[in-house]
């Protein structure tokens, strides 16, 4: 047997953390207590009883069934990239199926485009709250994540001045989540014009996560991209089936290149680290023409459910006693606040309601905002019996929580 001190794990690993998932080990101790734990911490559809449109299964199934079970192109296969870059023209960013590319959920399209972005030093303008991912993959990479103030008494909107005065020359680009996770905010035109001003100015891309953009409550139909209203602006667009189609688990997402030629080193960057690893999911990749091309009715119904379980969410959040919740705009995420006693912390009021009441939700400085201000993330997709049920467990802790004090 060999023998000799422990092998030692890269040092980057351990700026590398991911709250919506590392708690999870906290509710496993829970559960291995016996107790039921209610998981609201990862926004998945699918263990909440919504389901993946049939056409889409049907796609893949064909796929499958047909042969096409290899490799694909490591850009991904052409029919799929096509119906991303009609879709994408169509909502007002004019793209063309040489300037998509195929991902593993948004997540991977995240990872590719920072890595051709940004070197170890570079610093990269995200939002807080964020999605941890964009601080999880700047960690490894050694590139650095420059927070970015969103102002919740202004419904989570981006604090403008601050993106300017943290704008320098090591900044490579500027990530905006619109409509967002985890807050569910929307911007108005007059943010996202101001965004893209201050990105073009600075001489740096705009990275817009926009895969809840098929989930806004007060949309008829998508939500606009952002590269809408400046389609020669520098703008990388991600998106995916996860969400708005409810296929998480597929991971097949897209990230779309605007048509600027300032873009096209980042374009052959982009494409050289897609190549090295392989491509992704294939058999998917066939639900994404599918998805795009095909009836949309479950989206309708979809939107209609989140928006009862927002209201139902901010409503019942907003009766508790030291809680105050802004209402959400898309998606399926609520960011309430609670007013802290002196010596406490977001991760002790969520660890606390995890070990009394079995409800598992994301501290807030896991998405990057200060412990001591009492953020935290609820995922919403319960039914609203079992949200109703959440919420008066949570009230009742909140009560105790704070009578301690």
């Amino acid at each position: 047997m060999p023998t000799g001190t422990a092998i030692r794990p890269a040092a980057r690993v351990r700026g590398f953390t991911y709250a919506i998932r590392n708690i999870v080990v906290e509710a496993k101790k829970v559960e291995a207590t016996g107790r039921k734990v209610r998981y609201l911490n990862i926004g998945d559809p699918i263990p909440f009883g919504f389901r993946t449109p049939p056409h889409l299964i049907e796609a893949v199934d064909r796929a499958m069934r047909d042969g096409h079970n290899g490799y694909t192109a490591s850009v991904g296969i052409d029919s799929a990239r096509q119906a991303v870059a009609a879709e994408w023209t169509a909502r007002g960013m004019p793209v063309t199926a040489d300037r998509v590319v195929l991902t593993s959920g948004t997540s991977e399209g995240i990872e590719i485009a920072l890595g051709a972005l940004a070197d170890a030093g570079d610093q990269v303008l995200v939002p807080t709250p964020t999605y941890p991912l964009y601080t999880a993959v700047l960690a490894k990479i050694g590139a650095r994540a420059v927070y970015y103030r969103t102002d919740p008494s202004q419904n989570w909107l981006p604090d403008l001045d601050d993106v300017k005065r943290l704008m320098s020359n090591a900044t490579r680009a500027l990530v905006v989540i619109d409509p967002n996770n985890p807050t569910g905010a929307v911007y108005p035109e007059n943010t996202r014009r101001a965004l893209l001003e201050i990105a073009d100015k600075a001489g740096v891309p705009i990275l817009a996560d926009e895969v809840y953009s098929d989930l806004v409550y007060d949309s008829p139909g998508p939500h606009s991209l952002m590269a809408s209203l400046a389609p020669d602006a520098p703008v990388i667009s991600f998106s995916s089936l996860s969400k708005g189609f409810v296929a998480p688990g597929w991971r097949a997402g897209w990230l779309a290149v605007g048509r600027s030629d300032r873009l096209d080193d980042v374009l052959a960057a982009i494409k050289k680290l897609a190549d090295g690893r392989v491509c992704s999911p294939g058999p998917q990749q066939y639900g994404i023409e599918a998805a795009l091309t095909g009836p949309r009715d479950h989206q309708r119904e979809f939107v209609r459910e989140l928006r009862m379980r927002a209201d139902l969410t901010t409503s019942r959040l907003g009766d508790i006693p030291g809680i105050q919740c802004v209402a959400p705009q898309a998606a399926f995420y609520a960011m309430p606040q609670v007013t802290l006693p002196p010596g406490e912390t977001d991760e002790s009021f969520v660890l606390g309601l995890l070990r009394a009441k079995g409800i598992l939700c994301v501290y807030g400085s896991g998405f990057g905002l200060p412990a001591n201000q009492g953020f935290f993330r609820i995922v919403f997709l319960a039914s609203p019996d079992e949200l109703a049920a959440i919420y008066d467990d949570l009230a009742e802790f909140t009560r105790e929580f704070l009578s301690k004090h």
